[in-house]
């Protein structure tokens, strides 16, 4: 049975208009997020087709197993979006389950990224350039961030696998397709000093991101790949694990670099 979803929209400080492009009626011109297969409680998808219409993907998750294959798992494991960012995203980092688990009561977050567009010389922050807990404790305490962060140049067609605990930002005039584990844990190192419409600094989470960031060598590592695909299909791979996605889009050749 195929289920047919409503996308959920999440409004950013950083977002613009650019998810039209995926034909969506999105609901202003801030408009950052499509939450596209999601059972997260802070924005699940409605189904829009079948004896579930009308329902959550949550509800179908708990009341109807069998059409997942009966997993064992008691929540729904993925969240799938595209992301169009119209401005810079914060620097953040996610943690992993075991902190996420004992301080958040959710599941943490690794993720992946497909980039989609971006523009000319546009680039993220991918991971930090020490290995040393106290020199990072220190960098962060000083805001000495233009050290501390590690700017990678970003084209479409690049992917990238960004475990929990990797400090990273999307930069301005990217879009990706982003599959990660279901959860909303952010934690906020540096958000530009920017204020919100109401003139407030969004909150830092400068201790717990001390907690979870990860300090091994975190340099990704790219290799290129070629396939040619009859429609706008995406495949992201993250370890073992191979997640199937699909953007609308023109038939078209897609080069990747596999980034892992």
């Amino acid at each position: 049975m195929v289920l047919f979803l409503e996308p959920e929209f999440k409004e950013r400080i950083w977002g613009g208009t650019g998810l039209k492009a995926f034909n969506y009626d999105i609901p202003s011109d801030i408009t950052g997020e499509c939450w596209g297969i999601s059972a997260h409680p802070n924005g699940p998808n409605k189904i829009k087709n079948g004896r579930h219409q009308g329902k959550t993907l949550d509800q179908v998750w708990i009341e109807d197993k069998a059409l997942f294959g009966n997993p064992k798992a008691h929540t729904f494991p993925l969240l799938t979006k595209i992301l169009d960012a119209n401005d810079k995203l914060s620097v953040q980092v996610h943690p992993n389950d075991d902190y996420a688990l004992k301080h958040e009561g959710e599941y943490g977050k690794t993720e992946c990224w497909y980039i989609l567009d971006a523009k000319a010389d546009a680039e993220i922050i991918y991971g930090v350039n020490t290995t040393d807990s106290n020199e990072l404790n220190e960098m962060i305490d000083n805001r000495a961030f233009d050290q501390l962060f590690k700017r990678v140049k970003v084209q479409p067609g690049d992917f990238y696998y960004v475990p929990a605990g990797t400090v990273h930002a999307i930069g301005e005039g990217i879009q990706i397709l982003e599959t990660q584990q279901s959860s909303d844990t952010t934690y906020r190192i540096y958000d530009y000093d920017r204020t919100d419409k109401d003139g407030n600094q969004r909150a830092l989470h400068l201790e717990q991101s001390k907690a979870v960031i990860q300090l091994n060598d975190n340099s990704p590592n790219s290799t290129p790949i070629s396939k040619k695909y009859t429609r706008s299909e995406i495949y992201t791979i993250c370890l073992q694990y191979i997640f199937y996605s699909c953007a609308l889009g023109n038939f078209r050749q897609i080069k990747l670099r596999l980034i892992t």
